[in-house]
């Protein structure tokens, strides 16, 4: 598989690396110290740190998908090929033609490309799930790991390893497998912890599309299928169907993510990252996941309902970020989450109703005046949350100061779900409430909590 794969890079890239030299020489002449040609691409630019000619960048578009395409084959192997190409080139556009690509493991991309398919009829589906227990104790940083039964992997997929102890989060070791040779699988990332064999899975749950320390990525008019009834629960932070790490000015746009075991959209550690007219539904965990030092989120005109969790889960220390004309409903437990350190953050404009709990819930971590401060809700309609436990359009039991929240409509149209709109904890602090419009709550409007 890694021989087809490096031919059929080559063959695509060395007539594209011929094309941008053949059109980045100039027809412009110098002579050097002994009187001979040089061709320029600018006679200024000549020194003696670039005598050699270095063909300039241009960007364009490598199209993936039929026959007709320039690189055949509805895979995520088929869509990585024309990433990679791009990488060496320093950027540019891949353009998936209509159809379902099937999904074996992340398509990272690298900065400066766009990820763009054709609308819903663009559909890129992940492969049914498979797993083992390890068969030996897999530690720290090995880049192996043995398994009771290694049918169903194949070198290429991406994979997850984690167990009862490391369930989620940071602890969870993702990798792509490198080689199987018999029951032993090597990946090509060390694990990150020491996983008891009795109690670790391997399984072949991972992101689809994926942007790790990445600038000025682009992700538009696609459509993931998550098949969630075959694939295990891929843990959170660390990935999700949509994922960013460590990046930087990159936007998704008009993707929609439905089905999958996992959050839909998450990012992590990042700055400037927009979100706009996406759909997260019926996924296992949280529709959309900022967190982690993320600063200048902007998540606009997009919709999350009928996941397993929240619709909009704000993780840490989640800054200065605008969530606005977004519509989050039927969600499991609550509309809008805030925790630890959530600071500077405005919510207008969004439509937040039938949630299990509460519309907007803002964690209780225990810091006294640190958690999530200077939050400001505007113009927001927060109504008949509370659908499947008590619950309420905003609750702030915990330890919070400086929320202003002003010209809400909070209400329940009749259905009792929603018990008040905003419960207020002994514990919080500078809790504004200007010009709301609050109505048909059976516990009242305000309610403190002693």
């Amino acid at each position: 598989m890694r021989r087809i794969y490096l031919i059929t890079v080559l063959a695509v890239l060395v007539p594209l690396t011929n094309e941008i030299c053949a059109k980045s020489v100039s027809n412009k002449f110098v002579h050097d110290s002994n009187d001979n040609e040089i061709s320029v691409t600018k006679a200024n630019e000549l020194t003696d740190e670039n005598i050699l000619i270095t063909p300039k960048v241009i960007k364009q578009t490598i199209t993936v998908g039929g026959h007709d395409s320039d690189i055949s084959g509805f895979t995520s192997t088929a869509i990585q090929i024309a990433v990679d190409v791009l990488r060496l080139r320093g950027g540019g556009t891949v353009e998936l033609k209509p159809g379902t690509y099937k999904i074996l493991a992340p398509v990272r991309l690298a900065s400066n490309i766009s990820l763009i398919g054709a609308g819903d009829s663009t559909i890129l589906h992940k492969v049914d799930g498979c797993r083992s227990p390890l068969a030996a104790d897999g530690d720290y940083p090995m880049v192996k790991v043995q398994v009771l039964d290694a049918r169903g992997f194949s070198p290429g997929m991406g994979v997850q390893i984690s167990d009862s102890q490391y369930s989620d989060d940071w602890d969870v070791t993702v990798a792509a497998i490198v080689a199987i040779d018999g029951n032993t699988i090597l990946i090509d990332q060390c694990l990150k912890k020491n996983y008891v064999s009795k109690k670790t899975v391997l399984s072949n749950a991972c992101s689809i599309v994926e942007g790790i320390g990445v600038e000025n990525v682009h992700i538009a008019k696609i459509v993931v299928q998550g098949n969630k009834g075959t694939n295990d629960l891929l843990g959170n932070c660390i990935g999700s169907a949509i994922y960013f790490f460590k990046a930087v000015g990159c936007s998704v746009e008009n993707v929609k993510v439905r089905d999958f075991n996992g959050d839909a959209f998450g990012w992590q550690t990042t700055k400037d990252i927009t979100v706009r007219n996406c759909e997260a539904s019926y996924c296992t965990d949280i529709g959309f996941h900022p967190g982690t030092g993320s600063e200048n989120t902007l998540i606009e005109g997009c919709s999350s309902h009928h996941n397993d969790h929240d619709g909009i889960f704000l993780c840490w220390k989640v800054k200065k970020s605008m969530f606005k004309n977004n519509t989050v409903y039927s969600n499991a437990r609550d509309g809008i989450s805030i925790n630890k350190k959530d600071t500077d953050n405005i919510f207008a404009n969004n439509h937040i109703y039938k949630n299990g709990r509460n519309g907007v819930w803002f964690n209780d971590y225990g810091e006294p005046n640190d958690n999530s401060p200077r939050n400001l809700f505007v113009e927001n309609v927060i109504e008949d949350n509370g659908t499947k436990e008590r619950g309420c359009g905003f609750c702030i039991d915990s330890d919070i100061r400086d929320i202003t929240i002003r010209n809400n409509t909070i209400r329940d149209s009749g259905k009792g779900t929603q018990k008040c709109a905003v419960l207020i904890g002994n514990r919080a602090s500078n809790v504004q409430m200007i010009d709301n419009t609050m109505s048909g709550h059976l516990e009242g409007d305000i309610v403190h909590k002693q």
